[in-house]
């Protein structure tokens, strides 16, 4: 049987076409739920000096201000598939590397008085030297993103097959392609939500999240939780309104909404507004690659046994799609 030249009936059209879609924010919550709203950097590298909410406390309808002080409380840095001693955190701590990136988070009854709380929180920043080239990120001189790891550079994988430098001695040809492939970032049509809920009889976690690809990264959440994985149940609602891969960015804040619940001790909702996603969400990353192969006389296309390379992969901000050449946050 084949579908080649068939009329196939469409599943999922209707709803939407007919306004009746379930997206994240769409979904029903409970009524004494908090809205939460994120403050984020200004700078693209900076130390963090000191965090003041009581502004924001004193304001009426505020529930209240996670910091830092609560994600070395309540979680874990994320694990990471490097071998250095980096820490990615789901909230700034002590350092921000890229603008946009969280470091406070005010709940509120509703959306509006959350984002009010905002600018009342005080943060004192010591700048840095930003590090925007992928190229000269990778250099030894170059301001580090990370001290403990000692370099920019934090994975760097190399891979042989045969005898490269015989064959390219031997080539009737050499070709090298050197290509630059700048930052871009997706827009789905809803950007993250995410709805959760600490269970404090059971230490568990109940989050719903339009999170496209959430099995790989659960394990990853769980342990930045410190709970097993049957202790983070997370549901993604019907409809997602797309994600061109950027949504796989939403882990981390899965594990800063949660971080938030847990505080409250009342379910909270976080919303991305269209400004934050292409501010800090997740984009494709600066990379900078350099191919060369040795062609025989008869076809340059056909590169001669031998062909080697090098991946110099170093992991920055926003976290997700981590395989640039270089540290390089906006």
């Amino acid at each position: 049987m084949t579908y080649i030249g068939q009329d196939i009936r469409r599943l999922e059209d209707a709803d939407l076409l007919r306004g009746a879609g379930r997206f994240a924010d769409d979904l029903p919550v409970r009524r004494d739920i908090l809205h939460a709203a994120i403050l984020r950097s200004p700078h693209a590298h900076a130390e963090i000096l000191s965090v003041d909410a009581e502004g924001a406390l004193a304001l009426p309808g505020v529930d209240c201000v996670v910091t830092a002080e609560d994600a070395r409380r309540w979680t874990r840095p994320f694990a990471v598939a490097v071998k250095t001693a980096m820490q990615h955190w789901c909230l700034a701590v002590d350092r921000v590397r890229y603008v946009g990136e969280p470091v406070a988070v005010a709940l509120a009854r509703d959306r509006h008085t959350a984002e009010d709380a905002l600018e009342r929180i005080a943060v004192r920043y010591r700048p840095l030297l930003p590090v925007v080239d992928a190229e000269k990120a990778a250099e030894p001189d170059a301001p580090l993103l990370h001290p403990e790891v000692g370099s920019n550079v934090v994975s760097d994988r190399a891979f042989r097959y045969g005898d490269p430098e015989a064959a390219f001695v031997a080539a009737a040809h050499r070709i090298s392609v050197t290509t630059r492939y700048p930052r871009n970032a997706a827009s789905p049509l809803e950007c993250f939500v995410v709805i959760a809920e600490y269970l404090a009889g059971e230490a568990a976690y109940e989050v719903t999240a339009n999170f496209q690809g959430p099995f790989a990264m659960h394990p990853v959440m769980a342990m930045a939780l410190g709970v097993p994985s049957n202790r983070l149940r997370l549901r993604t609602p019907p409809h997602s309104g797309g994600s061109f891969g950027a949504k796989h960015a939403v882990f981390s804040y899965v594990v800063l909404v949660a971080l938030a619940a847990r505080k409250a001790g009342r379910p909270v909702k976080w919303v991305e507004s269209r400004l934050e996603h292409l501010t800090a969400a997740t984009s494709a990353t600066n990379r900078v690659t350099t191919l060369s192969a040795a062609v025989d006389r008869t076809a340059l296309s056909v590169p001669l046994p031998g062909t080697s390379w090098r991946i110099a992969a170093p992991i920055c901000a926003p976290p997700s799609r981590r395989r640039s050449t270089a540290c390089t946050p906006t």
